[in-house]
């Protein structure tokens, strides 16, 4: 995928140099989750009201937990709460969607929960300040 193509998302780089690209609103979770490859993993938070945020590629543990903090870094469960946030982490290929769904809404088949602590996300959002 291309520059100009995933420019519209909210991007990070991981310590192992994977892409974690993160959707900004409802129509542009529509757009991140169908880009996206069935074998990639995208994450949500458990809670409504986060981005989707998709994995590009095949990452390593690390990896997943650095994408996870961002997602609920960005979501209004934490926006609200400042707690420990509840991660889903599922395939793209196990999403669906009906027509009764709102936009930016989807179903999802399997999925794996991680924990994210207040302090991760407290420590990571520290470190964007100072970037």
């Amino acid at each position: 995928m291309d520059k100009i193509k995933h420019a519209k998302f909210r991007e990070m780089m991981t310590k192992n140099k994977t892409l974690i690209l993160a959707g900004k609103n409802a129509e542009n979770n529509e757009e991140l989750v169908n880009q996206a490859k069935n074998s990639e993993d995208i994450l949500h938070t458990a809670s409504p009201g986060s981005p989707f945020v998709n994995i590009k590629g095949r990452p390593k543990k690390e990896d997943v937990r650095q994408a996870a903090i961002f997602c609920a870094a960005y979501s209004k469960d934490w926006k609200k709460n400042k707690k420990d946030v509840i991660i889903h982490k599922f395939k793209r290929k196990d999403i669906y969607k009906t027509k009764e769904m709102d936009k930016g809404t989807f179903g999802v088949k399997k999925f794996m929960e991680i924990k994210i602590k207040k302090q991760e996300i407290e420590k990571w959002l520290q470190s964007q300040i100072c970037k």
